[in-house]
């Protein structure tokens, strides 16, 4: 199965679980780049409220097309309680052309169902699996047995 994880990361957390995944997965990886500053203490407050908003942004073209993978994985920071805006945008322009999908996020309190949910009404496709981390799961590598089950039931479908 040719796999995709598509990722956008403001701070790292995310793309750090994304490269993972696509490590374990062999797949190919692409990670969003905003054209918008979300940098620092503005970045984050302006991050927040185009999450709460649900805003779209321009984001740098992707170089792979998710219609050329049987599998896409999409990973985003849960931005007051949302999806991040680069990963809404980057859903939007590509809705109608991924196969299967499975989606990730990070985030530093919850937000995950809903966020996973909202992803699933942008593409009209369910997942195949979805994998949500708190951040504090991250810190101390406590990790491994919850990414293990995500990569083997993604393998499976």
């Amino acid at each position: 199965m040719k796999t995709l994880v598509v990722y956008y990361s403001r701070t790292g957390t995310t793309k750090k679980v994304g490269e993972e995944i696509a490590k374990k997965l062999k797949a190919d990886a692409e990670e969003l780049f905003d054209t918008a500053n979300r940098s620092g203490i503005w970045g984050w407050l302006t991050a927040g409220r185009d999450g709460m908003k649900r805003r779209l942004t321009k984001i740098r073209r992707p170089e792979k097309n998710p219609g050329e993978y049987d599998l896409v994985i999409i990973g985003t920071p849960i931005w007051a309680g949302n999806i991040s805006a680069p990963t809404r945008t980057y859903l939007s322009a590509f809705k109608g052309k991924f196969q299967k999908v499975a989606f990730f996020c990070t985030m530093g309190g919850r937000g995950d169902e809903k966020a996973f949910s909202e992803m699933s009404e942008i593409i009209d496709i369910e997942p195949v699996n979805t994998l949500a981390f708190a951040s504090k799961e991250l810190v101390d590598e406590n990790h491994a047995e919850k990414m293990e089950k995500f990569i083997s039931s993604v393998r499976e479908n």
